[in-house]
């Protein structure tokens, strides 16, 4: 079964970017796009993403209390899932992703707050590979100043 998902995975048009992305492999990537439909048109922005995923928090504001920020109530379990574990695995294998990582130790939050916040930011990421139709590199290109 596991090869006949990443055999069916590998055919799809986005599977280079995603396998590119440290902490992807065949089996989430395959989830991921299951997930968002095979592209990403049905999202507006990759805040769409990142709520549908359960991975940005949610406002839980009233009255005179604002900033009030917690878990969704309902969010896509296995996306969620997926940025989850590839920002956990990214952290032992990415030097950018153990950078943020460690950044966000030294702020004070704890592992899990850390990952989760590596999570949204690969959201980003994720987003902005395949806009772009292009794979990850570690250091990202040097654009020519105009």
């Amino acid at each position: 079964m596991d090869k006949l998902i990443e055999g069916r995975f590998r055919e799809h048009e986005l599977a280079d970017i995603v396998l590119s992305i440290p902490g992807i492999g065949a089996t989430l990537g395959a989830e991921f796009l299951a997930a968002v439909g095979g592209d990403l048109d049905e999202f507006d922005s990759p805040d769409a993403l990142a709520a549908f995923a359960g991975v940005a928090p949610a406002p839980r504001d009233s009255g005179k209390v604002s900033g009030n920020l917690h878990r969704p109530v309902t969010y896509h379990r296995r996306l969620q899932r997926v940025f989850y574990t590839s920002a956990l695995v990214s952290v032992r294998h990415d030097p950018n992703s153990r950078k943020f990582h460690d950044r966000k130790r030294a702020e004070g939050k704890k592992h899990v707050q850390a990952v989760l916040a590596l999570a949204r930011r690969r959201v980003n990421v994720i987003w902005a590979l395949i806009r772009d139709r292009r794979c990850y590199q570690v250091t990202p290109p040097v654009s020519a100043a105009a």
